[in-house]
């Protein structure tokens, strides 16, 4: 437990992080990788060479000093957290290794700064939120283990359908190579994925929406292609998986899958749903689509979705097809790059960026649950138009593809 002293001692050092935050967690990943190389394969290259990883771990951190005294304000954060370590299968006794390249490098980049005390102050802070974070990952690692068909880690599964949905999506359906039945996962999860990809040193774990209901019988994930950025890092494209799904793994191959995790899914009301994505975003929103209408729910959904043409438009005619066949589905298509080929009221339904005056028209009058997916600057956007909505935090369920980070909005 946290001393008085040291709690005081850590809210005193928020400036400090407020200033040094990403130098202290770049200089962290960096020692924590030369001397541990092996936990490359759990971190994504593309993230460590933009900055992404070690921005969204300074923030983390930050929000943690912020709120010593009362960590309970930080579930939400804490709970994105513990989802996506169990989805990595992160064992207990790494956190130590962790916590040993943390202090060593706030003591490295505050230099004279980093008293005795503060370091004593914050080995007791990652104490008390590693007790915690492992407390509730081994809850989950035990409850999905106790499941039928459940199990621990990662299981080996078969890719038995590979299809392509737009220019850049392309689907795989994976099926257990044991042939056990799966337990079910909620509408909106995420699937983890780990391939070696020949060439690259180690192994890499990738995280995927699943973009359709739960059955027990295979998983559905869309993987969209990511270009490299111009100048590549670690030897490793954007895409170093994606781009191997899209090109290398076909019909028969095996892939290593752990059981779906994520804290963003459909929630069990009967308020309408608003399901607002843009680009990939619409995988795990065709899961709540589809899960809606296989549960035979009669809920009102407004489904948004936002594409540059028709050829990035994956699943274009399923959710034509739904819409049309049921009427409690409302479609509503925004392209933000039209081309000649690309026909209103066929293709699209609006051209340009989603706005609440465009919008406004489709949505539910009364309360609803509104549920939004996609790049960092979409999700930003999105909240900014259900606030001035006014749209209470009860009612909106988010998840934002890649390291949170500040990005300019994609809405306008």
């Amino acid at each position: 437990m946290l001393t008085p002293s040291q709690t005081a001692i850590i809210k005193a050092t928020v400036p400090a992080l407020e200033l040094k935050g990403e130098e202290i967690t770049r200089h962290f990943y960096s020692a924590l990788f030369a001397a541990h190389p092996e936990l490359l394969n759990v971190f994504n290259p593309a993230n460590q060479a933009t900055g992404r990883q070690a921005r969204s771990l300074a923030a983390s951190v930050l929000a943690y000093a912020a709120h010593i005294e009362n960590p309970a304000v930080l579930g939400p954060m804490l709970s994105r957290i513990t989802n996506k370590h169990v989805s990595l299968d992160v064992l207990p006794e790494q956190y130590p290794v962790v916590g040993h390249y943390l202090l060593e490098a706030i003591a490295t980049v505050l230099g004279d700064a980093a008293t005795p005390a503060i370091l004593d102050a914050w080995a007791a802070a990652y104490g008390q939120l590693a007790d915690l974070m492992m407390g509730a990952e081994q809850q989950i690692y035990d409850a999905d283990a106790a499941q039928v068909g459940g199990w621990r880690g990662f299981k080996v599964f078969r890719v038995i359908q590979k299809a392509v949905e737009s220019q850049n999506v392309t689907s795989l359906i994976l099926e257990p190579a044991d042939g056990q039945p799966l337990p079910p996962y909620r509408a909106g999860q995420y699937l983890s994925v780990k391939a070696q990809v020949p060439g690259f040193p180690t192994q890499q774990i990738r995280q995927y929406s699943l973009s359709d209901a739960s059955n027990q019988t295979s998983y559905r994930i869309s993987v969209k292609r990511e270009f490299a950025p111009s100048e590549a890092a670690w030897d490793a494209p954007e895409g170093l998986i994606s781009n191997y799904l899209h090109d290398q793994i076909e019909v028969g191959a095996e892939v290593l899958v752990h059981l779906p995790a994520g804290d963003f899914y459909l929630q069990d009301t009967q308020l309408p749903v608003v399901l607002l994505s843009g680009g990939v975003g619409i995988t795990p929103m065709l899961s709540m689509l589809n899960t809606l209408i296989a549960t035979g729910s009669k809920r009102p959904v407004v489904f948004v979705h936002a594409a540059l043409s028709q050829d990035f438009h994956a699943f274009r005619a399923h959710v034509n097809e739904l819409a049309a066949q049921h009427p409690q589905v409302r479609k509503v298509i925004y392209y933000t790059d039209v081309t000649d080929r690309d026909r209103p009221g066929e293709h699209h339904d609006l051209a340009g960026l989603i706005s609440l005056k465009t919008l406004r028209p489709y949505l539910p009058e009364g309360q609803a649950e509104y549920y939004y997916c996609g790049p960092e600057g979409f999700v930003s956007a999105a909240e900014g138009m259900l606030d001035q909505l006014g749209i209470p935090a009860q009612q909106r369920f988010t998840e934002t593809f890649g390291p949170t980070q500040t990005a300019a909005p994609a809405l306008s």
